[in-house]
């Protein structure tokens, strides 16, 4: 039913079910990750009136309330590197009164995080989401939905490879070596990594 993606890596599709309302995502390598996209796979629906909160765990720091996902919302991309605070979820299974956690850049690069999701009423969904504090609720709101965020990046890749075309007019014919896509790849995810996606917001 769900899937998610951390920016630079494969789609994952290791979900874990823990029971009817409960699954989670195990996130390798997590001190790396900067953004990740938590999606419905279009195969199973919320049943009416329900949806899922998305819960964030760094190992002995507890779990941390990122957003939701809904049939009318079914794909999300959280920031995840300097959005955490104090405020935790509320969820019975994600929550063990261990304090928010602030993400730990300078932490192993082996450590491996949980994304927790769990389905609940939306009216419960909705007074979670009201309780975030603003600076974790913004990036979830302020994201490109997946249509503006794929024309963004393609644009992006269409730039770059114009400037390698000589000044001339990029055409049906022109001819693209397949070593300026990889080194076109390489450099937009090193940049995403560092940077975010923000990036892409300021292109001609």
């Amino acid at each position: 039913m769900f899937g998610c993606c951390v920016a630079g890596r494969l789609m994952q599709t290791n979900l874990q079910q823990i029971d009817e309302t409960h699954a989670m995502f195990e996130l390798p390598n997590a001190s790396t990750i900067n953004h990740i996209c938590v999606f419905l796979l279009g195969t199973v629906p919320f049943p009416e009136g329900y949806g899922a909160t998305v819960h964030f765990h760094w190992p002995g720091k507890g779990f941390q309330l990122l957003g939701m996902l809904s049939n009318d919302k079914p794909s999300a991309i959280f920031r995840l590197r300097g959005t955490f605070s104090s405020q935790t979820t509320k969820s019975a299974l994600f929550t063990n009164g261990a304090p928010g956690m602030p993400f730990d850049p300078t932490a192993p690069a082996d450590v491996t995080a949980i994304l927790g999701i769990a389905i609940e009423p939306l009216s419960t969904i909705e007074a979670e989401m009201a309780a975030l504090p603003n600076a974790v609720a913004r990036p979830v709101n302020a994201q490109p939905d997946a249509t503006l965020l794929a024309e963004r990046i393609v644009k992006h890749l269409f730039n770059y490879v114009s400037g390698f075309m000589g000044g001339g007019p990029v055409t049906p014919e022109s001819f693209v070596p397949m070593a300026m896509i990889a080194k076109w790849y390489q450099v937009f995810i090193g940049k995403v990594r560092n940077t975010g996606i923000g990036f892409l917001e300021h292109q001609e």
